[in-house]
Order: C-alpha cells, then structure tokens, then sequence
C-alpha cells in the first residue's frame, strides 16, 4: 500500500483504480495518491474533517486538499501503512 508523489503534470485521468487524489501542503501543493483503504481509517477521517472545515469540498484540481504540512502527511500515512 504504498503512497505515491505525482508531479504537477498529472491529471486527474491517472488514478489507478483503489486510489484517490489529495493535494498536500501549504503554499506549494503536492499530489499524492492515496489507497482508498484510508478512509475507514480514524486518523484519515480527522484529517479529511480538518481539510472540509478549511477548504470544503469544491477543489480546482480535482481532488481534496489537506491542510498541512507534506512531512505530517507523510508521517500520519507511514502510521497508517503499518
């Protein structure tokens, strides 16, 4: 289950199956691609909750954004992964 970084250039076309798009971080937004299996997890609710509270729903590039920094993003899915 890994996480995947995507470059600027992707498109929201390139998700594989299983996976949705969320772009992290504060002034300069990475994309990454996330196993669907987060989403039952609480730790990814509570993030999800936080990012509709400060961004909503609508999403210019076709996916969610969540506030915070890459490095906490990176932690809390590592936690999840194991």
């Amino acid at each position: 289950m890994a996480i995947r970084i995507i470059k600027k250039s992707s498109t929201s076309g390139d998700v594989p199956k299983g996976h949705f798009a969320v772009y992290v971080g504060e002034k300069q937004k990475k994309r990454f691609l996330i196993p669907v299996s987060f989403l039952s997890q609480p730790l990814f609710q509570d993030l999800l909750s936080q990012a509709e509270e400060e961004f909503g729903f609508d999403h210019p590039m076709g996916g969610v954004t969540i506030p915070c920094s890459v490095d906490v993003f990176t932690d809390l899915t590592s936690r999840l992964r194991k």
